[in-house]
């Protein structure tokens, strides 16, 4: 499995509206342990989701079922592996 950081650009105007159905996306996928974290910037402007897949393209089809991304609440999205060291949710290497 890896771990991807995930960055998304808002269109301002669809945001209001699709924010409760993509709240529950991003909360049942981190009941099933695929998001660690998600949330807005501090500006407004977009959201970093960190998420965990076997793959780049397994993870795009998890967050191409986003309601942001369906419902066009999405203006750029960036998708980087990340490899994580240090947190203490990282489990430890044997």
């Amino acid at each position: 499995m890896a771990w991807f950081l995930v960055e998304i650009t808002y269109v301002q105007e669809k945001l209001a509206d699709v924010r409760p159905r993509h709240r529950e996306f991003l909360s049942r996928l981190a009941d099933e342990g695929v998001v660690a974290l998600g949330g807005p910037l501090g500006d407004g402007s977009g959201g970093i989701s960190m998420y965990q897949a076997a793959d780049e393209a397994a993870l795009l089809e998890i967050i191409d079922q986003d309601p942001y991304h369906l419902e066009g609440v999405v203006a750029e999205r960036t998708v980087r592996e990340f490899k994580p060291v240090i947190g203490s949710w990282i489990p430890k290497e044997a």
